[in-house]
């Protein structure tokens, strides 16, 4: 079952959200051609100056992983995490669909 994975990053230095930009889409381009990729975009937040969303799907779990762990990926990674203020956050999904039931970690309810 496809994926989505949810990316978030902020900067709020100027010259640094200059230099992010091009980062992010050089790794979205890479992205693109890796095995299970289906699709993406990227948004700039309007309300909130310097923050940055990533979404992506992707054909398996499996698929995404073997890109997030890859040696080119984290190349790129590390040269945004240089210019962020927090760390990436990632948060991963999946769709719901009639007659699932949504996976609870934790407690009873």
């Amino acid at each position: 079952m496809a994926i989505s994975v949810i990316i978030r990053r902020t900067v709020t230095n100027k010259e640094k959200a200059a230099q992010l930009s091009p980062l992010i889409v050089r790794l979205r381009s890479r992205a693109t051609a890796q095995p299970g990729y289906i699709t993406g975009q990227t948004f700039a937040c309007i309300d909130c100056a310097g923050e940055y969303l990533g979404l992506s799907t992707w054909n398996t779990l499996d698929d995404w992983n073997t890109w997030l762990n890859s040696k080119e990926r984290r190349e790129i990674q590390d040269q945004i995490d240089h210019l962020l203020d927090t760390e990436t956050e990632y948060r991963l999904y999946e769709p719901l669909t009639g007659g699932i039931i949504p996976r609870f970690q934790g407690g009873t309810g």
